[in-house]
């Protein structure tokens, strides 16, 4: 057990995320996300709702500040979102106020496919997946 770290950071997440370097992705899906199909690094989070994980993660991992860092995927045409998603996902992301990109199925699974890794979680809402941009860590 380490200090400071959540207890939702298995040892396999808290490795990916300090291999990952500036400019690396990683997907946070929801329970209905096909993550085995699009990738072969997969943790599992199952029974844990995406901004658990986000809560957990964002004390450990620096935003990117030179590109948009957190990408979510957009509704279906026809079918609407639940804006209590994007709330809920930035009070976790310590109330982020930038621009979250909306990002059409496709092309978010296209992008999901060149992340480092995707953490599939317990999520339920639909359109619950976002990617989040690793930044540099700051000196302390």
């Amino acid at each position: 057990m380490l200090k400071g770290i959540s207890p939702v950071i298995s040892p396999e997440l808290l490795k990916i995320l300090a291999e990952m370097g500036h400019g690396d992705e990683i997907v946070l899906s929801d329970a209905h996300f096909p993550a085995h199909a699009f990738h072969s690094k997969v943790v599992r989070a199952d029974g844990l709702g995406v901004d658990t994980m986000l809560k957990g993660i964002i004390p450990l991992f620096e935003l990117d500040s030179y590109a948009t860092p957190v990408i979510m995927m957009a509704a279906v045409p026809g079918d609407t979102l639940d804006p209590s998603v994007e709330s809920r996902y930035r009070a976790a992301l310590d109330n982020y106020s930038g621009e979250i990109e909306r990002m059409e199925r496709y092309a978010f699974y296209e992008r999901a496919r060149k992340a480092y890794a995707v953490v599939c979680c317990g999520e339920l809402a639909k359109y619950g997946n976002i990617i989040i941009k690793k930044g540099v860590t700051p000196i302390c």
